[in-house]
């Protein structure tokens, strides 16, 4: 008998949903949690951690007609997500025509099922739903902490590129043509 394989699906998710309001407090409670391990050797203070996941959550700009908010599931379980949002006109090269640029957020496997590909499927759905929203480039930040996405990125073919934003916790940003 053949083993059964696991297999990741990704669709439109409303952003206050449930499952995704779910996923953005797991995701939030991680990448806070690691900071403060980093810089304090310890765990975001509860207290902080409720006021932080409740003011952060900008899921309105991950919504249409200028934004979505990607669910994967793994074996049929809520398991990541992956956020694109139109930006203003990106600045082009002196002599090139602007274009749309669209920006990568939230992109979170939850660990139970990390290292089953789940972050490159939901990249690559991202970078879909951004070239449907018209967008000929992809932005994002994140931090050095964060090594397994910044690996992600790099090796997804995103570049290195200088900040288009002044996010309080960004210390890189990359860029890929679309």
């Amino acid at each position: 008998m053949a083993a059964m394989t696991r297999a990741w699906t990704v669709s439109p998710e409303p952003s206050d949903s449930p499952v995704a309001l779910d996923l953005w407090r797991a995701y939030y409670t991680e990448v806070s949690d690691r900071w403060f391990q980093v810089h304090e050797g310890r765990d975001t203070p509860a207290d902080e951690l409720e006021r932080e996941v409740v003011a952060s959550n900008d899921h309105a700009v991950l919504t249409p007609p200028s934004g979505v908010l990607l669910l994967g599931r793994y074996g049929g379980e809520p398991a990541g997500t992956a956020g694109v949002r139109l930006l203003e006109r990106d600045s082009a090269a002196q002599g090139e025509p602007a274009e749309v640029a669209a920006e990568l957020k939230r992109v979170f496997v939850r660990k139970e099922a990390r290292g089953s590909g789940g972050g490159p499927v939901l990249l690559a759905a991202a970078e879909d739903a951004a070239r449907a929203l018209g967008a000929g480039a992809m932005l994002l930040d994140t931090r050095s902490d964060l090594a397994e996405a910044c690996s992600l990125y790099e090796r997804s073919g995103y570049e290195r590129a200088a900040p288009h934003n002044h996010a309080t916790y960004a210390e890189r940003w990359y860029r890929k043509r679309l």
